[in-house]
């Protein structure tokens, strides 16, 4: 009961600060979503937060998301990748996840393909896209994004939806802010190219109200919801 009150107050502190972002950025609060992300938590943790009314959750690592997948089947949660994914985690993937926001590259486009041809879906997905210019992140580089868009007609079975992207890690909020407005301006050129790409992931919890004020559509909460993370585990 103590946990469940606890994240039921950091639950409704988030859902705050994310509308007085919207606020002060001229937006309607209702256009940007909250993605809780829930690597390193256990299932009793997700179970209080699914008992609050939340129902999506982003995992960073496939072998978690399963263990938690099967703990919690019950309950019906929808399961969203958004950490670096290795090809041979696509089965896994293909059969758990409701969502990926972290397709990066051709190879794991074709490999997520093959394992919904076989599992009969349809997986919706956003593109991260490396804004930063950390060398510890991932992401296709920007000027392969139009090219990138183009390939991804070869596999149907990939709905893309948007755009995700990590932004410096810096003190700076305008160098933090600068990775948000290139996202934004990407999904811009793009739509002037025919791709309509309405979602744009973007904003953690130490940076989510700059997001907001660049256009994200979602922001993907950790540790503001859920509690203090390590110091490596930034989201």
């Amino acid at each position: 009961m103590a946990m469940q009150t606890a994240l039921a107050a950091r639950l409704a502190d988030v859902r705050a600060r994310i509308d007085a972002a919207c606020r002060a950025a001229g937006r309607d609060p209702a256009e940007v979503a909250l993605l809780p992300v829930s690597k390193g938590f256990d299932a009793d943790t997700i179970r209080a937060a699914a008992a609050l009314g939340l129902r999506r959750f982003g995992e960073n690592r496939v072998q978690e998301l399963a263990v938690k997948a099967a703990a919690l089947a019950e309950l019906g949660l929808e399961w969203v990748v958004i950490g670096h994914l290795q090809t041979n985690k696509a089965r896994d993937v293909a059969r758990l996840a409701g969502e990926v926001q972290s397709l990066d590259r051709l190879e794991l486009a074709a490999a997520l393909q093959r394992r919904l041809e076989l599992e009969d879906r349809v997986l919706p997905v956003l593109i991260e896209v490396k804004t930063s210019p950390e060398p510890s992140k991932q992401g296709l580089p920007p000027a392969s994004l139009g090219d990138f868009l183009a390939r991804l007609a070869e596999f149907p079975r990939l709905q893309v939806e948007g755009l995700m992207t990590i932004a410096e890690h810096s003190a700076d909020p305008a160098r933090v802010r600068a990775c948000f407005r290139l996202l934004r301006q990407l999904r811009e050129s793009m739509a002037a190219r025919g791709h309509v790409l309405p979602r744009l992931s973007m904003g953690m919890s130490e940076d989510f109200a700059l997001a907001i004020a660049e256009g994200s559509t979602e922001v993907r909460i950790g540790s503001a919801l859920f509690g203090p993370r390590l110091p490596n585990d930034r989201v």
